[in-house]
């Protein structure tokens, strides 16, 4: 190791085990970290207090981790991206950094502010090495036959297995302790009124040996049987990573792996069930390869262009009682209450509310994709924008116009007991369980809970003369 100071920076990737830019940075020199600390960006950027909560006790988590290895951690506090480059070439100078090391990320912002900190650096004859680490696959590097991005997941999918080898995904270990500084300590923990935080320390705790608990626990016993019971909310039945994921408390690699040595080595084979597993880590990569590739579901903007003249519905009443979970539906009712109550709500639920909300009420796509920003402690830009957008058939792989689910029958498949209803609509939970997915009106007028706010049936014909319109 040389003797040149080095400069961590640490993102949406908090972890110290298998960090590539910290692993290359500790083979230069001695390393300090940094974090920016930008909570009115990411409030910008639509994330809400779950989720900056999260990220403040993930940041406080990882000072704890390098400070056992003896590396101090500073934190940068600034409004927005704006004024980085200055405030981290000034951090660089001052503590005598040579270089700056970071891993890469894929949202056009953070693309725009990476390049213009690198250009800064550069001008002041100071190194920045970045890494290809959040992916397997720097964007651009798989692409299709004709040279184009993939708008499709199952030929990315097959192209993605056809060239993973081992160097992309050898992990690395954390370092090892270096000698402690004599002149630099790392800054006091962040403290941050982030607002309404409903997430519950305990069940979400931040860093990444409790994810690294969670992945083991899942691998140990759910993961065997992901198949049949990854649909099914009240069932845990899925590894609830994402939010760990989604701040890089746990790598890709990390699960990847750790799910194919459970599998024979195996990734796009074998056990179904890790199978499937391990093509939704895949998913998550293939929706960062979009926001490259298509800058436009970036900016707000539908990745099919064409429906962009859809005609959606301004109806603030009907958007406010589907964010509130009053719309006659019980399992749509249910998953917004356990958004709004828990910071997180079931993979298969989002579907369920976002096709609700786009097809059955014909509310633009974009409002929804906000609010569950506004309230996920996982919320990420590349697989939030890229489930509405399937979700609403504006996006890739999207559902052909004419999918639009049934919510009664989805509640009667997955939730046959109304299990998962009753937990999170209590005016419903003394109904006998058949009835629970579609209350008569003499229920209704007994509970409490609302008549359905539209048929579901005019509802779809509706939805399908909107669709057609665009042709």
């Amino acid at each position: 190791m040389g003797t040149r100071r080095q400069l961590v920076w640490f993102r949406t990737d908090l972890r110290c085990e298998d960090n590539t830019a910290l692993h290359h940075a500790a083979q230069r020199g001695p390393v300090i970290g940094v974090v920016c600390w930008t909570p009115h960006q990411w409030q910008r950027h639509g994330h809400g207090a779950n989720k900056l909560d999260f990220w403040r006790r993930g940041i406080i988590a990882l000072s704890e981790y390098l400070g056992r290895l003896n590396i101090p951690l500073k934190i940068i506090r600034a409004e927005g991206f704006e004024t980085l480059p200055d405030q981290l070439l000034a951090l660089a100078e001052t503590l005598e950094c040579d270089a700056l090391h970071f891993n890469d990320e894929y949202g056009l912002n953070e693309r725009r502010r990476d390049r213009q900190i690198s250009e800064r650096f550069h001008h002041q004859a100071l190194e920045v090495h970045r890494y290809t680490d959040q992916i397997a696959f720097t964007p651009g590097s798989l692409l299709t036959g004709d040279g184009r991005y993939y708008s499709v997941f199952t030929p990315f999918y097959k192209s993605w297995l056809k060239n993973i080898g081992a160097d992309q995904l050898q992990q690395f270990d954390a370092p090892e302790a270096q000698p402690a500084f004599d002149d630099i300590t790392s800054d006091a923990p962040i403290e941050f009124d982030a607002g309404n935080v409903v997430i519950d320390a305990n069940d979400w705790p931040a860093g990444e040996e409790a994810a690294q608990d969670r992945l083991a626990r899942f691998l140990q016993k759910r993961a065997h049987h992901y198949d049949e019971g990854r649909d099914f909310p009240a069932m845990t039945a899925t590894s609830g990573l994402s939010a760990w994921l989604a701040l890089g408390m746990i790598s890709w690699r990390q699960c990847i792996n750790a799910a194919a040595a459970r599998n024979g080595g195996h990734l796009g084979d074998g056990d179904s069930n890790l199978k499937s597993w391990i093509s939704e880590i895949i998913w998550r990569e293939f929706y960062q390869h979009v926001l490259v590739g298509f800058p436009r579901v970036n900016c707000h903007q539908p990745f099919q262009e064409h429906t962009g003249a859809m005609a959606w519905r301004e109806n603030e009443e009907d958007f406010q009682r589907w964010c509130e979970g009053n719309t006659g539906y019980p399992l749509v009712d249910a998953a917004m209450r356990q958004l709004t109550t828990t910071g997180w709500m079931h993979n298969r639920l989002r579907m369920v509310t976002a096709m609700f909300l786009s097809k059955h009420l014909l509310i633009d796509w974009r409002r929804g994709e906000a609010f569950f920003l506004e309230h996920l402690v996982d919320g990420e830009l590349g697989a939030n924008n890229g489930g509405w957008q399937w979700a609403a058939s504006t996006g890739t792989d999207a559902a052909p116009y004419f999918r639009i689910f049934n919510p009664t029958t989805q509640a009667r498949r997955f939730d046959p007991e109304g299990i998962f209803i009753a937990k999170f609509v209590p005016e419903l939970a003394n109904v006998a369980a058949k009835r629970r997915h579609a209350p008569d009106a003499a229920t209704c007028q007994q509970t409490g809970y609302p008549v359905p706010m539209v048929d579901h049936r005019a509802a779809r014909q509706r939805a399908l003369e909107a669709f057609k319109a665009l042709s």
